[in-house]
Protein backbone atom coordinates (compact mmCIF):
# COMPACT_ATOMS: atom_id res chain seq x y z
CA UNK A 1 0.00 0.00 0.00
CA UNK A 2 2.74 2.04 0.70
CA UNK A 3 4.49 1.98 -2.42
CA UNK A 4 1.01 2.68 -4.54
CA UNK A 5 0.52 5.40 -2.56
CA UNK A 6 4.38 6.50 -3.20
CA UNK A 7 3.85 6.61 -6.68
CA UNK A 8 0.22 8.00 -6.64
CA UNK A 9 2.20 10.91 -4.74
CA UNK A 10 4.68 11.40 -7.53
CA UNK A 11 2.16 11.15 -10.40
CA UNK A 12 0.22 13.73 -8.83
CA UNK A 13 3.24 16.24 -8.80
CA UNK A 14 2.80 16.42 -12.67
CA UNK A 15 -0.97 17.13 -12.06
CA UNK A 16 -0.11 19.97 -9.83
CA UNK A 17 2.63 21.83 -11.92
CA UNK A 18 0.28 21.57 -14.70
CA UNK A 19 -2.50 23.12 -12.91
CA UNK A 20 0.08 25.40 -11.44
CA UNK A 21 0.91 26.82 -15.12
CA UNK A 22 -2.39 27.06 -16.26
CA UNK A 23 -3.36 28.95 -13.12
CA UNK A 24 -0.26 31.32 -13.42
CA UNK A 25 -0.98 31.89 -17.81
CA UNK A 26 -4.69 32.11 -17.65
CA UNK A 27 -4.10 35.37 -15.29
CA UNK A 28 -1.41 36.95 -17.58
CA UNK A 29 -3.25 36.02 -20.52
CA UNK A 30 -6.84 38.21 -19.15
CA UNK A 31 -4.50 40.83 -18.36
CA UNK A 32 -2.59 40.90 -21.41
CA UNK A 33 -5.94 41.20 -23.47
CA UNK A 34 -7.69 43.30 -21.20
CA UNK A 35 -10.56 40.92 -20.66
CA UNK A 36 -12.20 41.28 -16.89
CA UNK A 37 -12.12 38.56 -14.38
CA UNK A 38 -14.32 35.86 -15.75
CA UNK A 39 -15.21 32.20 -14.18
CA UNK A 40 -12.00 30.71 -15.88
CA UNK A 41 -9.87 32.65 -14.07
CA UNK A 42 -11.44 31.54 -10.70
CA UNK A 43 -11.67 27.49 -11.84
CA UNK A 44 -8.14 27.70 -12.93
CA UNK A 45 -6.94 29.01 -9.44
CA UNK A 46 -9.39 26.39 -7.94
CA UNK A 47 -8.09 23.47 -9.91
CA UNK A 48 -4.54 24.38 -9.05
CA UNK A 49 -6.02 24.57 -5.19
CA UNK A 50 -7.93 21.49 -5.68
CA UNK A 51 -5.17 19.64 -6.82
CA UNK A 52 -2.77 20.63 -3.90
CA UNK A 53 -4.71 19.67 -1.39
CA UNK A 54 -5.34 16.26 -3.20
CA UNK A 55 -1.33 16.20 -2.67
CA UNK A 56 -1.08 17.34 0.60
CA UNK A 57 -3.78 14.52 1.64
CA UNK A 58 -1.99 11.68 -0.34
CA UNK A 59 1.28 12.75 1.14
CA UNK A 60 -0.41 12.49 4.73
CA UNK A 61 -1.51 9.18 3.97
CA UNK A 62 2.03 8.39 2.38
CA UNK A 63 3.15 9.67 5.84
CA UNK A 64 1.14 7.61 7.94
CA UNK A 65 2.14 4.63 6.40
CA UNK A 66 5.32 4.65 7.60
CA UNK A 67 7.38 6.44 4.93
CA UNK A 68 8.82 9.39 7.50
CA UNK A 69 12.39 10.71 7.41
CA UNK A 70 13.90 13.96 9.22
CA UNK A 71 14.69 15.44 5.39
CA UNK A 72 11.13 15.24 4.51
CA UNK A 73 10.30 18.07 7.40
CA UNK A 74 11.16 20.71 4.62
CA UNK A 75 9.41 19.18 2.00
CA UNK A 76 6.14 18.84 4.39
CA UNK A 77 6.04 22.61 5.78
CA UNK A 78 6.43 24.04 2.19
CA UNK A 79 4.26 21.50 0.68
CA UNK A 80 1.55 23.21 3.36
CA UNK A 81 2.42 26.53 2.42
CA UNK A 82 1.53 26.26 -0.93
CA UNK A 83 -1.68 24.55 -0.56
CA UNK A 84 -2.61 27.40 1.91
CA UNK A 85 -1.07 30.11 -0.56
CA UNK A 86 -3.12 29.12 -3.35
CA UNK A 87 -6.15 28.52 -1.38
CA UNK A 88 -6.09 31.91 -0.06
CA UNK A 89 -7.13 33.80 -3.66
CA UNK A 90 -9.89 31.72 -4.42
CA UNK A 91 -11.69 32.32 -0.66
CA UNK A 92 -10.74 35.99 -0.50
CA UNK A 93 -11.97 36.81 -4.07
CA UNK A 94 -15.13 34.60 -3.87
CA UNK A 95 -16.34 36.81 -1.15
CA UNK A 96 -16.26 40.00 -2.85
CA UNK A 97 -18.66 41.60 -5.41
CA UNK A 98 -17.88 40.72 -9.22
CA UNK A 99 -17.28 44.16 -9.74
CA UNK A 100 -14.17 43.91 -7.16
CA UNK A 101 -12.60 40.55 -8.58
CA UNK A 102 -9.55 41.08 -10.69
CA UNK A 103 -6.73 38.19 -11.94
CA UNK A 104 -4.05 39.42 -10.31
CA UNK A 105 -4.68 37.81 -6.63
CA UNK A 106 -4.85 34.99 -8.35
CA UNK A 107 -1.81 35.21 -10.46
CA UNK A 108 -0.03 36.13 -7.45
CA UNK A 109 -1.15 33.41 -5.54
CA UNK A 110 -0.99 30.81 -8.44
CA UNK A 111 2.57 32.25 -8.84
CA UNK A 112 4.03 31.85 -5.31
CA UNK A 113 2.37 28.60 -4.70
CA UNK A 114 3.69 27.40 -7.66
CA UNK A 115 7.11 28.59 -6.27
CA UNK A 116 6.73 26.81 -2.89
CA UNK A 117 5.78 23.35 -4.75
CA UNK A 118 9.25 23.78 -7.08
CA UNK A 119 11.06 24.19 -3.92
CA UNK A 120 9.19 21.73 -1.84
CA UNK A 121 9.95 19.23 -4.53
CA UNK A 122 13.79 20.20 -4.77
CA UNK A 123 14.10 20.15 -0.74
CA UNK A 124 13.58 16.28 -1.10
CA UNK A 125 16.17 15.95 -3.70
CA UNK A 126 14.43 14.83 -6.70
CA UNK A 127 13.99 16.62 -10.08
CA UNK A 128 11.11 18.91 -10.56
CA UNK A 129 9.81 16.74 -13.94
Amino acid sequence: MADFLFHAHSGIRYLVLLAGVVACAYPIFTLATGRGYDRWVRISGASFAGFLHLQVLVGFFLLFSGRFHPQLIGHILMALLAAVVAQIPVSVLKRRPVEERTAVPHLVGAAVALATVVLAILAIGRPIL
